[in-house]
């Protein structure tokens, strides 16, 4: 294939994720309506690649190839065929909202976005639901649990699952209309996944997975059909507990929420709390959360039925 034409564009942005929501361990995952916007113009000269980054994590990031969004819109032209930067230099920006490391998906975010990148600019449109679950697939085997980047190429409500190393399937369930989250971020606080996953053991007992197994059951009825079940349906025995000691404040937060009947769990692999509530519990669980002071970062994002697409000049 011929090299990209210099002043192309692709613009897209990718929503935040929120991942296992109690039992689903590594295959459920939520769209946050938090969102990063990525874009990228060709220019005239080979080789160059410029980063421009702005927002969460600009000023620790790395500002070359090995950006996570960058490797991923490289990978993403060469799936089409197209060399990296041969002919033809980058300039890409990124703008971050997303929290990183906070368990809210901002590294499944950059994954999904780069590739999304990469295939929108070679298609010079909009990406088609073949190009969606392709960078599902790929952002699924990079992350090597689909849960979170399922959610962000998707929106919603997602299952996933890898039938193989190289396979990702994404099942899209209906989100009951009455489910609201509400995420809680504690202040000053941070928890990379290799870190978070280092403390779990290898095997769990028997009944404990039993129970987990039922419970993961019951998660998907209580978000499509039921969300009265959500307390019973977010219990998990598989990850949360084996991480206590990584974040107690974490922890303290999802015992009180539980405690006085609310569905809070880890999101993803922390330390950001996700609760899972309906309308007409959401004043409660923001009076409770807000009383918990300044050390608290109180967000109702919303959950967008849409994940990954391409942003157009008209849309802004």
């Amino acid at each position: 294939m011929a090299p990209l034409t210099p002043g192309a564009t692709a613009r897209v942005r990718v929503p935040a994720s929120s991942a296992n929501l109690g039992p689903g361990f590594d295959s459920v995952g939520l769209a946050l309506g938090i969102w990063d916007e990525y874009a990228v113009e060709v220019l005239p000269e080979p080789g160059a690649l410029e980063l421009v980054l702005a927002g969460e994590g600009a000023g620790d990031l790395p500002a070359d190839e090995r950006h996570l969004v960058a490797t991923r819109l490289r990978e993403a032209l060469q799936a089409c065929g197209v060399g990296w930067l041969d002919g033809f230099g980058l300039r890409l920006t990124c703008a971050n909202t997303i929290p990183m490391a906070a368990g809210m998906g901002s590294s499944a975010t950059a994954i999904v976005g780069g590739l999304g990148l990469g295939f929108a600019l070679v298609r010079g449109g909009d990406l088609t639901e073949a190009d969606l679950g392709l960078v599902n697939t790929h952002a699924g085997v990079a992350e090597g649990h689909p849960d979170n980047s399922s959610a962000s190429v998707h929106g919603g409500l997602t299952v996933s699952w890898m039938p193989s190393a190289q396979v990702v399937r994404t099942a899209r369930p209906p989100l009951h209309r009455d489910v609201v989250p509400v995420v809680l971020l504690p202040e000053g606080q941070r928890l990379d996944t290799a870190t978070a996953r280092a403390v779990l053991t290898p095997t769990v007992p028997r009944t404990d997975a039993v129970r987990q197994a039922g419970r993961a059951a019951l998660l998907v009825h209580a978000l499509t059909s039921d969300p009265t079940l959500l307390l019973d349906a977010t219990s998990d025995w598989l990850h949360q507990e084996q991480r206590r000691q990584a974040y107690p404040v974490t922890m303290g937060a999802v015992d009180t929420l539980r405690a006085l009947g609310h569905a809070a769990v880890v999101s993803g692999a922390g330390p950001t709390v996700l609760c899972l509530t309906t309308a007409d519990l959401l004043t409660t669980v923001l009076a409770e959360a807000r009383s918990w002071g300044l050390g608290w970062r109180v967000l109702t994002p919303g959950i967008p039925s849409t994940g990954l697409h391409v942003v157009t000049d008209a849309a802004g």
